[in-house]
């Protein structure tokens, strides 16, 4: 096998060259009860890229089985995910589009006495299952007849029956070493109405009885899913084999999950986020959902190469978010514009200035072709206050009394004057521009190492910065539980005033903001006031491999 590929695409390789599968064919079955999340991004790259890579097929598949969790909003916000992901599914299908199959497999294994009515609730259930050392007890119902089996199990799809007033089991073995084995549920009664099948149904088959089933179906070969299910796959073999379906049966291969850290990864505290307000909507840019990385500014490209390079593996592991956010830097670093923006601007005049230009500043230095574009430069401009200091501590290389400093694609200008007010806090600078310095055609023979951004004042415009941080702060012995850890600070809102080309800009335009980091422009944004959203900050210790 080439050192290039994984255990999984091993499989593959070796069922293709036997001849045990012709062409293979995979799915993506997530449960439209939320939006997709980083998590599922390597769930997305594994089947769309084993199809991709070995010339299959793969198929988008919503696993609707349950209509109370179940919304058309999420139907929409995964197909939307999909394919900014960079994927295109090969056929579209509904899991409650096979009721009637799987309906037709339940009435099968009650004929052949391998699934009965049960009336325990579920506390009875749980309480006669067992534990990993002792074998479960059995249903006082067990034993039921074909016939009354058939009788109950047509009259709970009637509706003659409240939701857990009965179930239906498969008969398997009650003292199996796998619990999952001990007899589970595989029907339950939702009075419920579904997104697809409206009334139809009152019965809702489980997910172990309904995904092997699905997948049989439609000639999945290789079911690749996470390590969780690893336990169930007894089961899932069980039920293609017992509803006889034709071979070659799918396979079920688990994976490692994704997990980085300081993220959230469960829908289920995602949703809570959502309903408590304490994030704007599923969309958010602090949301480790698809769709608010999207709106946060990273690239498809980034997230396919992350998925990558992590790999994939059969043991659960915690992976750096910086990685990711490395991966995103580099995208970025290579195909996005520098702008200048100031955050905390404070004035400067020009004292031995009084014309106006427009100065050519470079784009993009990493760009294939190096373009400029036009920048105002006049008498009165800002620079960043963090670019100043009263008292610098030695090696400083940006602006402080009597010093000098080159402006970007400027001019290098010496401070003269501090004029600060009653408190001392500064006001203005009052700066000269050196002679003959400017960028490009300097011959003042003065050499400064500090280069700082800037705008003009008379012909810049405002902007609002958002500061983007992770949703949760470390986690600690003593504080562990996501709903202790969120981060009150994850976003502070800065108003900064920019550059005036970014008037032009459109809601997802990526720049980086020289010396500051990377931002995208937001949904938020007005004709009166840009909206920009940190995606990630220019520089950071970790090291892509």
């Amino acid at each position: 096998m080439s050192e290039n590929t994984n255990f999984i695409e091993e499989r593959i390789i070796e069922d293709l060259n036997s001849g045990k599968v012709k062409a293979i064919q995979t799915r993506f079955p997530p449960e439209p009860n939320g939006y997709l999340h980083i998590g599922h991004a390597k769930s997305l790259c594994i089947n769309f890229g084993m199809a991709r890579k070995y010339g299959g097929k793969c198929f988008l598949r919503y696993d609707d089985t349950n209509p109370v969790k179940e919304d058309e909003e999420y139907v929409q916000s995964i197909e939307e995910d999909i394919k900014w992901l960079g994927f295109k599914w090969d056929k579209l299908l509904f899991a409650s589009d096979y009721f009637d199959v799987m309906y037709e497999c339940a009435l099968k294994l009650i004929k052949k006495g391998k699934a009965y009515v049960c009336d325990l609730n579920a506390e009875q259930i749980k309480q006669t299952r067992g534990t990993l050392t002792q074998p479960g007890t059995d249903s006082p119902y067990r034993n039921r007849s074909v016939e009354e089996n058939l009788r109950l199990f047509a009259e709970m799809k009637e509706g003659k029956y409240q939701d857990g007033e009965k179930v239906l089991r498969a008969k398997i073995d009650m003292a199996s070493p796998n619990v999952n084995m001990r007899d589970p549920v595989i029907y339950r009664i939702v009075h419920a109405r579904h997104h697809n099948t409206g009334d139809k149904w009152c019965i809702y088959p489980m997910y172990d009885f309904a995904h092997p089933i699905e997948d049989a179906h439609e000639g999945t070969t290789h079911s690749i899913c996470t390590l969780e299910f690893e336990d169930h796959r007894p089961l899932y073999d069980w039920v293609v084999r017992e509803c006889e379906f034709a071979q070659p049966h799918p396979q079920q291969i688990e994976f490692a999950r994704l997990n980085l850290t300081n993220t959230i990864m469960s829908k289920r505290f995602l949703k809570r986020l959502v309903e408590e307000g304490k994030v704007s909507g599923w969309d958010d840019p602090r949301m480790p959902t698809l769709s608010g990385m999207r709106r946060r500014g990273y690239p498809a490209e980034a997230i396919r190469d992350f998925c990558d390079r992590v790999g994939v593996s059969k043991a659960n592991s915690e992976v750096e978010f910086g990685y990711l956010e490395a991966c995103v830097r580099e995208v970025l670093n290579r195909d996005t514009d520098r702008v200048m923006v100031v955050l905390n601007p404070i004035k400067v005049t020009l004292t031995n200035y009084d014309e106006s230009e427009l100065l050519d500043v470079e784009n993009n230095p990493n760009a294939q072709t190096v373009t400029y574009r036009k920048v105002p430069f006049g008498k009165h401009l800002y620079i960043d206050a963090d670019d100043f200091s009263l008292n610098p501590p030695p090696k400083y290389y940006r602006l402080k009394p009597d010093g000098y400093v080159r402006l970007k694609g400027a001019y290098i200008i010496h401070c003269d004057e501090v004029a600060q007010d009653k408190k001392g806090n500064v006001k203005e600078l009052l700066c000269s521009v050196v002679k003959d310095s400017k960028s490009g055609n300097d011959t003042s023979g003065i050499k400064v190492k500090g280069v700082i951004q800037w705008v003009d004042a008379d012909d810049c415009m405002d902007c609002e910065v958002r500061q983007l941080d992770s949703l949760l702060v470390d986690a600690t012995d003593e504080v562990k539980d996501f709903a202790e850890r969120f981060n009150e600070n994850s976003l502070v809102t800065i108003n900064a005033k920019c550059e005036k080309s970014l008037k032009n800009s459109k809601v997802g335009d990526r720049f980086q903001f020289m010396r500051i980091g990377y931002y995208v422009k937001d949904r938020d944004s007005s004709a009166k006031k840009a909206v920009f959203n940190r995606i990630v900050g220019l520089k950071d210790s970790f090291k892509t491999k």
